[in-house]
């Protein structure tokens, strides 16, 4: 048994033995207040709840409403004809308040107060309710057939899901249930109120027999005392009454609607705010009529003319509110109108086969727009740039498991996953061959091959680097990102780098910006960076270098190497490995030949020589890097780093071309090979 199924249990077992077992006063007292709160909380929660089925189980709460105020009214008419001559308080400070304060010291006040309260209970609220009830179980029964045909129907015009159309009828179901349960409940208010009258004259009749003919009390005490006694228990059960009757009317008169009664009444009641101005036009002339009291009428004219004052205000804002909207709308239609003229390709792209859907739709648990958004702000922190918003969308045209990655609408690069299984990469340390699908790690390009979820831990223990089809492709968006990162940068987003560096360093950038550096010029120099995977996170020091050299030259690839010498601890520690830089380098001779072709201006020779000569020994030596796990370095010359760089770049994307000039001073620096003509 549920711990809440066992609690609802418990309660009615209590209830029950509140009509066998005697309660003392204090007791009777906290039950009785427990009555008030629990019909207060259920009137209110009914103002607040937007459609009546979110109360589904009023039927069963009013019922278990009653059967408390009976078992209480039993409990305390017990208390009353036990321990009555005692005196007022022998039932309690509840029942003793209730009585004295509609009684007002006058035993017939009180008779007739109490008398009207039930009338008003039994033949206004419970009589409506009970009414209401009838004609909506009725007519939500007649509507039944009707309804379920249209939902048929929608179904069989493909306008809603099977899925959907099980929904609708089980809530059509519920409806009708709850509507023929409101009916019936609604008899348990009637006869409440029915009981309450007989509890009240038996609790008064057998309490003045037992005072005057047992207890030995003269008249007047036995009448006054009883009167109370009786009074104050017939209100302490109708007030609850009272109020769960109300909250039956109000659930019975709710339709549904996406607002609640509050905003509903205050809605419709202001939609018409000339009838606020008339009525305190009435009110006000009725103020004015000799005879009748003026201020009173005076008072709610003013009153109704604020309101009515306000709802105008109210009016006009939201009319105003809504003209915006509809301007922006129009705007918004315009330039989607110019976007669709002139189409401008998003920065980033991921374009999806049909079968991998489920990887990008979160409602089926797909992962990867969660992970996209980190892996921005990862780029974000460890790159120091905005990375734009990555479309995503489906391409019919792709294999149904397979994704491609563009750039500014130019394909980049494409692969095909394999849902279900694991990709197991071969990092170059494996102990064994594993049995798989063999492909390759779209990231790096390395050998790798798809296995079967039971072959997972073989291929850990074998050494291999096992990854989901999830990670796969998010590695490999990340890698295709950071390699284009230059591209991705607009001027616009250097301008928004440096409005985000102004807020720290105000008078810095007021100074340097654009007065003695261009946008232009650093947009060109942070591209530069980002080419050969620097960070720009430093921007306060790339600005001020750029502001230290920018009178000795205008050129963006010169002012990039004293960049770069500028943030030599940070360009150094990137590429070291257990605190050592492991490189190759030039040798004197070749560093020699390189720079005689670049005072002579003879960039074609220079080209040739470093493709045709130097090129193949390169590549031959950056092989001794695996077996330090290193990441490959090439060290050149200050003077002829950036054209080996550029050079090269098309056939070794990643190899670092470092100058001496750009190393910290205080690095291990190993070298491993000399890259020379011979």
């Amino acid at each position: 048994m549920r711990g809440r199924e066992f609690w609802i249990i418990l309660a009615v077992v209590l209830i029950l033995s509140a009509i066998i077992i005697p309660i003392p006063a204090l007791l009777l007292d906290l039950l009785l207040t427990l009555s008030i709160t629990f019909s207060l909380t259920v009137l209110l929660l009914t103002f607040f709840i937007k459609n009546p089925l979110e109360f589904s189980s009023f039927p069963s709460v009013l019922l278990l409403g009653t059967l408390l105020r009976l078992s209480l009214n039993i409990a305390a008419a017990r208390r009353i004809l036990l321990h009555g001559h005692e005196g007022t308080h022998a039932a309690g400070k509840v029942i003793e308040a209730f009585g004295k304060l509609v009684a007002g010291g006058d035993v017939v006040v009180g008779l007739v107060v109490f008398l009207i309260f039930i009338v008003i209970n039994f033949i206004v609220i419970t009589k409506g309710a009970e009414r209401i009830s009838e004609v909506a179980a009725r007519f939500t029964l007649d509507a039944l057939p009707g309804k379920q045909m249209s939902i048929d129907a929608d179904l069989n015009a493909g306008l809603i899901t099977e899925e959907e159309a099980k929904r609708r009828r089980q809530e059509l179901e519920k409806e009708a249930n709850f509507y023929a349960a409101m009916d019936g409940a609604s008899k348990f208010i009637r006869g409440d109120a029915i009981a309450a009258l007989i509890i009240l004259f038996l609790s008064l009749v057998g309490g003045l027999l037992i005072g005057i003919g047992i207890r030995g009390l003269d008249l007047a005490t036995a009448v006054r005392t009883y009167t109370i006694l009786s009074i104050g228990e017939g209100l302490a059960s109708q007030v609850p009454a009272l109020l769960l009757s109300t909250a039956a009317g109000v659930l019975t008169t709710k339709m549904s609607s996406r607002e609640n009664l509050g905003e509903a009444i205050s809605g419709e009641l202001t939609k018409q705010p000339k009838a606020l101005l008339f009525s305190a036009g009435v009110l006000g002339f009725m103020g004015l009529v000799p005879g009748l009291p003026t201020l009173p009428f005076l008072f709610m004219s003013a009153l109704l003319a604020g309101v009515y004052y306000l709802v105008q205000q109210s009016i006009k804002e939201r009319e105003l509110k809504e003209l915006e909207k509809l301007a922006q709308e129009k705007a918004r239609e315009k330039e989607e109108e110019e976007e669709e003229l002139i189409p401008q390709p998003e920065p980033i792209t991921l374009e999806i086969g049909y079968a991998l859907i489920p990887l990008v739709d979160e409602s089926q648990g797909g992962q990867i727009p969660k992970k996209i958004k980190n892996l921005r702000k990862q780029i974000a922190k460890e790159y120091g740039v905005i990375v734009p918003l990555i479309h995503i969308r489906d391409n019919l045209r792709l294999k149904p498991n397979e994704y491609r990655i563009l750039i500014k609408g130019i394909e980049i690069d494409r692969y095909e996953l394999m849902p279900g299984h694991y990709l197991a990469v071969n990092l170059g340390n494996v102990k064994g061959a594993i049995q798989g699908i063999e492909t390759y790690d779209p990231a790096f390009k390395i050998k790798a091959y798809w296995i079967t979820e039971d072959k997972k831990e073989e291929a850990q223990k074998l050494g291999y680097m096992v990854v989901d089809t999830e990670t796969v492709l998010i590695t490999h968006l990340s890698e295709v990102i950071k390699r284009n990162l230059h591209e991705l940068l607009t001027r616009n987003e250097v301008m928004e780098l440096v409005e985000i560096l102004s807020k720290k360093y105000p008078k810095v950038v007021k100074e340097m910006i654009p007065e003695q550096v261009p946008i232009s010029i650093i947009h060109r120099v942070l591209q530069n960076l980002l080419r050969e995977g620097i960070p720009v996170n430093d921007l306060l020091t790339i600005l001020e270098t750029l502001a230290d050299y920018i009178e000795q030259t205008k050129d963006p690839d010169i002012l990039t190497e004293y960049v770069r010498q500028a943030l030599s601890k940070r360009i150094t520690r990137m590429f070291l490995t257990n605190g050592t830089l492991y490189a190759v380098a030039l040798s004197p001779k070749v560093e020699a030949k390189l720079l005689k072709f670049l005072k002579e201006n003879r960039e074609d020779e220079f080209i040739d020589y470093v493709l045709n000569t130097l090129l193949p020994k390169i590549k031959n030596e950056i092989v001794k890097f695996a077996q330090y796990s290193a990441v490959p370095v090439l060290l050149t010359s200050g003077e002829v780093r950036r054209f080996v760089r550029k050079t090269i770049e098309p056939y070794l994307s990643e190899l670092a071309v470092l100058s001496y000039n750009e190393l910290e001073k205080q690095v291990n620096i190993k070298i491993i090979g000399i890259v020379d003509e011979d």
